[in-house]
């Protein structure tokens, strides 16, 4: 297994090939290689020594990124953290490319409202925005769905217009709902259990008139509207988290209650903790919906 992984990742070249001419390879390195099966994994194990200096930050990697998550109250730590990373990249011959960083305040509506609020500065330069991408979602620093709503709105009709591509060239319909449920169907549901719970009144039925516009030109998702298509992909990963125990979000769930010990209660799917929600922001929480939703 050693042997096969350092064949993987030594001796790796890069060339370019344009209008026929193919460029002198150039050896690679350092790098994650893109779109390997092995290249996320040792990422991670890569960085397993970059860990956040002060108590309550957190550094989360996944695949080729890095996010570092800085609470209100150590937002005087910023540079140092930064720099902290800056001194890993070096040290590990790599480079912290500070123009592709981003940077976003995320703060309570009531916080927001007061024009006094000071923000703090910006660090080493690096662009503050309202919204990012992660992993594939629209994250904005109102901790709404609202901008990955239109994404997925706007995206999904380029998609029907390839699709009508497609039918304009012979694709047969049963071929045609086979790439609908496998572009348009799995986009909207990518990741639904995470910003789902985050979606308004109004970007619920923004979606399902879309859904119905799609049932219209003839592609066929099972007649389900938005909600319920939410529905069946929330329980279905909470149905894995609670019978797989080396799921790798099972770490996020409470521990298990005691009061079974003590009471004779209704029997429920599970026997965690409930979480604490006094807030609509912990109420569109993925775990605290499912475990309230599971437990009369």
């Amino acid at each position: 297994m050693y042997n096969w992984i350092k064949d993987f990742f030594t001796s790796r070249a890069h060339c370019t090939k344009f209008q026929g001419e193919v460029s002198e390879p150039a050896d690679i390195f350092a790098s994650v290689v893109q779109g390997s099966g092995l290249g996320p994994a040792a990422y991670v194990v890569n960085t397993a020594d970059l860990l956040p200096t002060h108590s309550g930050n957190e550094l989360v990697k996944f695949a080729d990124d890095t996010y570092l998550v800085i609470a209100a109250d150590n937002n005087h730590t910023c540079e140092e953290e930064l720099q902290q990373v800056q001194d890993w990249a070096n040290g590990n011959n790599l480079r912290l490319n500070t123009r592709k960083c981003k940077e976003i305040i995320f703060q309570l509506p009531r916080v927001r409202a007061r024009k006094s609020q000071n923000l703090p500065p910006l660090c080493q330069g690096i662009e503050r925005v309202q919204q990012i991408t992660v992993l594939g979602v629209v994250i904005n620093d109102r901790l709404t769905a609202s901008d990955h709503v239109n994404y997925l709105i706007t995206s999904s009709a380029r998609l029907l217009y390839a699709l009508r591509v497609l039918r304009a060239h012979g694709l047969p319909q049963q071929s045609l709902n086979d790439v609908f449920r496998a572009t348009i169907h799995a986009k909207i549901l990518y990741a639904s259990p995470a910003w789902s719970g985050f979606g308004t009144a109004a970007d619920r039925v923004r979606l399902n008139s879309f859904l119905r516009r799609c049932r219209k030109l003839g592609y066929s998702d099972g007649g389900m509207t938005f909600e319920d298509m939410c529905t069946v992909t929330d329980e279905q990963l909470f149905s894995r988290l609670i019978n797989d125990t080396n799921h790798v979000l099972r770490r996020l769930l409470p521990p298990p209650t005691t009061a079974s010990q003590h009471y004779n209660l209704r029997p429920r799917r599970h026997t965690l903790q409930l979480p604490e929600h006094h807030t609509r922001l912990l109420d569109s929480n993925f775990f605290v919906r499912m475990l309230y939703k599971h437990c009369y």
